[in-house]
């Protein structure tokens, strides 16, 4: 298992509609981040897509890649068969052999159970041929129904993006998501969290922490991932909530992506 930082470790830097920063990171930017912070591996996800590059681009973002000693993997939304045969190409050029993707397209909406399974029957050999895994993530899927879908495809090369928080939208807990998906993880996503109860007491509210400062029990976490597939990395994500301003944000997150860091490096040393 190698470390690595993916772009959802950085979402208020890269800006979203609503937080756009005067100077947003970019795909060169976020490569840079990882050599500061000593990890091995980026992850691309959909909100900084390696795909908007220009050839000329991707291809300096590559050779600043080999010579830092670092691994991309790329990320997409959906599975619409003829876009991930689009995203594979894309993942044989940067040397990715993981391609991380949702059950829900860009749209967000929710694609019948049988009709992902049709798409991802399409897509098998494509997998095989590239020899690239296709890591879906638990987001609004129960992971019972995840970790179905992935098994009916029978193949080693259709597994599961493992991430932490995502399923208390279901809700479903970090322990019982990792317990029914870790089987499967080919990659892993940590973010860590709190849950606290309102001060009136009737609710609860989610937020994000830096690794090891939370909730997550991250060294059980990362053995049982670690056990079931030992090839899979170990990607930081982060939840940092807004502060006064998008700058004092994005300070937050950059202090928070240093501390997390240097606390998973207690558990993998690459």
């Amino acid at each position: 298992m190698k470390l690595g930082i993916g772009t959802y470790a950085f979402m208020w830097s890269i800006g979203f509609r609503g937080a756009e920063p005067s100077k947003p990171m970019n795909a060169f930017d976020l490569l840079k981040k990882a050599i500061d912070l000593g990890v091995k591996v980026v992850q691309y996800g959909p909100n900084l897509p390696l795909d908007s590059l220009s050839p000329k681009d991707l291809s300096s973002l590559l050779h600043l890649a080999n010579a830092g000693g670092i691994s991309m993997e790329i990320g997409t939304q959906g599975l619409e068969p003829n876009h991930l045969r689009e995203q594979l190409d894309l993942a044989d050029r940067v040397g990715s052999k993981l391609l991380r993707t949702t059950t829900e397209g860009p749209d967000g909406v929710a694609v019948p159970p049988g009709e992902l399974r049709e798409n991802i029957l399409e897509i098998v050999s494509a997998l095989a041929e590239y020899d690239v895994f296709l890591a879906i993530e638990n987001g609004r899927m129960p992971a019972t129904m995840l970790a179905d879908l992935v098994s009916s495809a029978n193949s080693p090369h259709v597994g599961i993006t493992l991430d932490t928080v995502n399923s208390l939208a279901i809700p479903e807990g970090p322990e019982q998501v990792t317990e029914l998906l870790c089987e499967h993880a080919k990659s892993l996503h940590v973010k860590d969290f709190i849950v606290e109860r309102l001060w009136h007491r009737m609710g609860f509210s989610v937020e994000g922490r830096a690794a090891g400062t939370g909730q997550l029990n991250v060294p059980e976490l990362l053995e049982k991932v670690g056990d079931a597939n030992p090839e899979s990395n170990a990607i930081l994500e982060l939840w940092p909530p807004q502060q006064g301003t998008l700058e004092g944000t994005i300070q937050l997150e950059n202090a928070w992506a240093e501390e997390s860091i240097s606390y998973l490096r207690r558990y993998i040393s690459d």
